[in-house]
C-alpha cells in the first residue's frame, strides 16, 4: 500500500489536502493528481481493513471507471454481480428492480468489499508522480491565516500546508466541525446491527431484503456467507442487547427460517456491529481554503445502498470544478460554492427519498404486530413485481441516481 513521505522529509507541499482516506477521498486523490495537481491523502488507519462498510459499487459509479478506462480492471477484483433487487415479504419472493436494461457499460451493482474497492483506487492513483497517501495520519484540526483554511493540525501536533483543504473524514467529520460549518439534521427512526452469516456457495447473487412482522433484514449474498443487516428501531441497541444473544438469534431466524442451519455461528454480541444511522447535511459546504464532501457533507441512511456511490458523485464534481484551475495556480475560492451547488439537488432528493422510506415504510414496519407469513406486500411491490417493464424505473433511480456526474477532470498525464 503507497505511503507518503514522513512528516519532516523533503516531500513537496500538496496544492491539495485531503483527509479521510474512503470512496470520496480516494476518488478525489485520483482525480486531482490525475489532473496534474499535487495531492496528498491522509487517513488515519493503518489499512483498509474494516468490515460493514459500504460494499455496493453501483452502475454509476461504474460508469465513471468506464470513462477513465478502468472498468475492466476494477471488475478484476473479488465481488459479486446484483442484477436486481429483490425482497421477501409474507414468505413470498418480489423482484422490485432490474438493472440489466440501464444504459450503462455495467447493468448490476459490483458487491466488493471496500477494502478491495479502496486499494484498488489508491493502487491506481499511487502510480501517478502528483499523488501521495499517508496512512496512520489522522487530520484533527485546522490552521486557519486570515479567515482562511491554510492546512491541517495532525494527532501529532505537526501542521501540513495546503492551497485547498477538503474534508472526506466521514459523518463524524472533525475538520467539518472545526470548519464551524452547520450541520441540519433530518432524523432517522432506525440503526442497523450488521453481521456475518455462513450459507452455501450458490452460483447466483440472491442479495435480497425480508420485511415483516415487525422485523427487516436485508442479507447481501457474499458467495459463501451472508453480510446481514438487522434493522432495529432507533436507540434500542443497549434494550436488545439486555435481552441476550439467544433472543436475537431467534429473531434472525423468525425473520429468515433458512438461517436456522447457520445460525449457531453468531455466538455473542461481539460479532455484532452496531451502525447508528444518521440522516443530515451541511447548509454550507465551504469556507475559503475548506470543502467538504460525501459523508462529511451529508450523511445518508443505508437505504439503497447509495451512500458510497454519491459520495464518489462529490469528488468528480469537485474534480471537474476545481482541479483545472488549482493546476494552474487560480484562486479556487470563488468556485467552492460551485460544488455544492451542483451536489445539492442530488443530495436533497436522494435524502428527501431516504426519509419518505424511513417514515412511510421502516418505521411501519418494525412497530408491525402482526403473526409471521401474514404480511401483505404493499401495491407498488405487487404492481413493480407482475409488470417487469416497471422496474426499470427504481432501477434507474438506484443505480444512476439524480444528476449523475461523468469525467471532465483534465488528463495531464495521457500521452
Amino acid at each position: 500500500m503507497p505511503d507518503a513521505a514522513a512528516p519532516g522529509s523533503t516531500a513537496p507541499e500538496p496544492t491539495v489536502l485531503i483527509a479521510g482516506g474512503g470512496p470520496a477521498g480516494m476518488m478525489a486523490g485520483l482525480l486531482f493528481a490525475r489532473a496534474g495537481v499535487n495531492t496528498l491523502v491522509l487517513e488515519k488507519h493503518a489499512d483498509f481493513l474494516r468490515d460493514f462498510r459500504g460494499d455496493t459499487v453501483h452502475p454509476s459509479t461504474l460508469e465513471l471507471f468506464a470513462e477513465l478506462g478502468l472498468l475492466d480492471e476494477l471488475l478484476q477484483r473479488k465481488h459479486d454481480e446484483a442484477r436486481q433487487l429483490n425482497v421477501l415479504i409474507g414468505g413470498r419472493h418480489y423482484t422490485v428492480a432490474d438493472f440489466t436494461h440501464l444504459p450503462t457499460p455495467s447493468g448490476f451493482i459490483a458487491l466488493m468489499p471496500q477494502w478491495e474497492f479502496l486499494d484498488f483506487v489508491s493502487t491506481t492513483a499511487s502510480r501517478l508522480k502528483t499523488f501521495a497517501l499517508r496512512m496512520k495520519t489522522e487530520a484533527v484540526d485546522l490552521v486557519v491565516s486570515n479567515g482562511r483554511v491554510t492546512g491541517v493540525k495532525l494527532s501529532d501536533g505537526s501542521t501540513i500546508s495546503a492551497k485547498l483543504v477538503i474534508a472526506a473524514d466521514g459523518r463524524h467529520s472533525r475538520l467539518r466541525e472545526a470548519a464551524g460549518l452547520h450541520r441540519e439534521d433530518l432524523g432517522a427512526p432506525m440503526d442497523v446491527f450488521w453481521f456475518r452469516m455462513p450459507k452455501p456457495q450458490e452460483a447466483d447473487n440472491q442479495t435480497t431484503g425480508i420485511f415483516g412482522s415487525g422485523r427487516i433484514l436485508v442479507l447481501i449474498d457474499r458467495g459463501d456467507y451472508w453480510q446481514c443487516a438487522f434493522v432495529i428501531p432507533k436507540g434500542g441497541a443497549d434494550t436488545i442487547k439486555a435481552r441476550g444473544i439467544d433472543q436475537f438469534r431467534r429473531g434472525v431466524v423468525a425473520a429468515a427460517p433458512f438461517l436456522v442451519p447457520a445460525i449457531e455461528a453468531l455466538k455473542s454480541f461481539d460479532d455484532i456491529k452496531l451502525l447508528s444511522v444518521a440522516l443530515d447535511r451541511l447548509t454550507h459546504w465551504s469556507r475559503p481554503g475548506f470543502l467538504a464532501i460525501g459523508d462529511a457533507a451529508h450523511a445518508m441512511s443505508p437505504i439503497g445502498g447509495v451512500g458510497i456511490n454519491l459520495a464518489i458523485q462529490d469528488a468528480v464534481a469537485a474534480a471537474n470544478i476545481l482541479a483545472a484551475p488549482l493546476k494552474t495556480g487560480a484562486d479556487v475560492n470563488p468556485l467552492l460554492e460551485r460544488v455544492q451547488a451542483r451536489r445539492m439537488l442530488a443530495t436533497r432528493a436522494v435524502q428527501g427519498a431516504q426519509r419518505l422510506i424511513q417514515d412511510r415504510i421502516i418505521g411501519r414496519v418494525l412497530t408491525q404486530t402482526t403473526q409471521p407469513g401474514t404480511d401483505k406486500a404493499p401495491f407498488i411491490v405487487r404492481l413493480l413485481d407482475r409488470w417487469p417493464m416497471l422496474q426499470r424505473i427504481p432501477a434507474r433511480l438506484v443505480g444512476l441516481g439524480v444528476r449523475r456526474e461523468h469525467i471532465h477532470s483534465p488528463d495531464a498525464f495521457r500521452t
